[in-house]
């Protein structure tokens, strides 16, 4: 007789067990799942975020370290004309970045005057076009820019090398000219309408060129400028800045004469502030003093040394005393000084360090003096 056989008693609390517990298990991956993408999520964007971060940070340490003091973005073409970028020079340690601007309808047919812009100390090319706002300058006046800019290799402020010895200023003057050169031959520029213009460490360089290649230049200027040619270390620039070296020797006044060969220094503008406490206005005098000197041999006669003088203010800008010295008749110095006026330029951007928009616009001070002092354009007879 077959044995029965026993019935399985089904316990539906173990079912029910099972499937919360394979429930559980489903959940658990769903949330595991859930929580990872979360966390990759959050990981992924801190690491972004970080990156990004320092990539921040390593940019303005950058800026830091490159000494300029109020860095701009590349300036671009917003009222027409073309920027462009380039390098000139004979080696890496000897090469200088530059930045150009070329306002509409210059071209080979129609070549243009160039005005050459040396920037100061905590300054780069870019600062200093946002400073001076020379783009507008030059789509106005149709004149085409170079804006030479200081290595921070040559200098840890990117200031020229207007003190360092004779040897090296001649040797970065000998650069400046030759970026300038590259410039009349690779763009259409009127090489015999070239005109220099400089900011304080800029001003005292370009002043140190124009006595090297007087006859290359229309006129030259100075913002802010220390006399050039009167110190030869730091130590000796510091008392210069300060008014206390303000006199050239009857030695350095020979060694200049030489220099010049017989040549005539180009017409020079000096601006500057009454409340200078950089670089004190007396640096100025000196200048102007110095032009005077060289252009004349021998004593200055008295006549000379009495320029005219015209007190001027527009709107509620600084009023200004502007100092006229002329030779043969001709307007030869002009001294524009600024009343109020720190170590900044004249009318310069707001945004901007070492500009002071409250002061009259030094661009325009500067092209005036430069069309009143530029030789009169020769007229081609018609062949008949």
């Amino acid at each position: 007789m077959p044995t029965p056989r026993r019935r399985r008693t089904v316990n539906p609390w173990a079912k029910l067990g099972k499937t919360a517990a394979r429930q559980m298990q489903q959940m658990q991956r769903a949330v595991a799942r859930t929580v990872t993408k979360s966390v990759a999520r959050t990981v992924a964007n801190t690491v972004a975020h970080s990156v990004t971060q320092a990539a921040h940070q390593g940019k303005e340490a950058r800026r830091v370290l490159s000494g300029v003091t109020s860095p701009v973005p590349a300036p671009t073409s917003r009222g027409g004309g073309r920027w462009q970028e380039g390098v000139w020079g004979f080696g890496p340690l000897a090469q200088r970045h530059y930045r150009l601007f070329i306002p509409p309808g210059v071209g080979a047919a129609r070549p243009a005057p160039l005005l050459v812009l040396l920037h100061g100390c905590g300054q780069d090319a870019a600062s200093f076009a946002a400073c001076t706002r020379v783009a507008a300058l030059a789509r106005a006046r149709r004149c085409i820019v170079l804006l030479p800019e200081q290595s921070s290799r040559a200098n840890a402020h990117r200031c020229w090398n207007w003190f360092r010895g004779e040897a090296q200023a001649a040797a970065e003057a000998g650069l400046l000219m030759g970026m300038i050169d590259h410039a009349c031959r690779t763009h259409p520029v009127q090489a015999d309408r070239v005109h220099l213009l400089g900011l304080s460490a800029g001003g005292a360089m370009a002043l140190m060129l124009a006595l090297r290649y007087p006859d290359r230049f229309v006129a030259v200027g100075s913002h802010s400028g220390a006399a050039p040619h009167l110190a030869r270390n730091a130590t000796q620039a510091g008392r210069v800045m300060r008014g206390s070296l303000s006199g050239h020797t009857a030695a350095q006044l020979q060694a200049l004469r030489l220099q010049l060969r017989g040549r005539m220094p180009p017409p020079l503008l000096l601006i500057h502030g009454d409340a200078d406490h950089v670089v004190a206005y007396d640096n100025a005098i000196a200048s102007a003093t110095l032009w005077l000197s060289l252009s004349t041999p021998g004593a200055l006669p008295a006549a000379a040394a009495q320029p005219s003088v015209r007190l001027l203010r527009r709107g509620e800008r600084r009023p200004v005393a502007v100092h006229d010295w002329r030779r043969d008749g001709r307007l030869y110095v002009r001294l524009v000084r600024v009343e109020g006026l720190g170590h900044a330029w004249s009318g310069g951007a707001a945004s901007q360090a070492y500009a002071d928009p409250a002061g009259p616009d030094a661009l325009r001070i500067a092209w005036a003096f430069f069309a009143a002092v530029a030789p009169a354009p020769v007229r081609r007879r018609a062949v008949a």
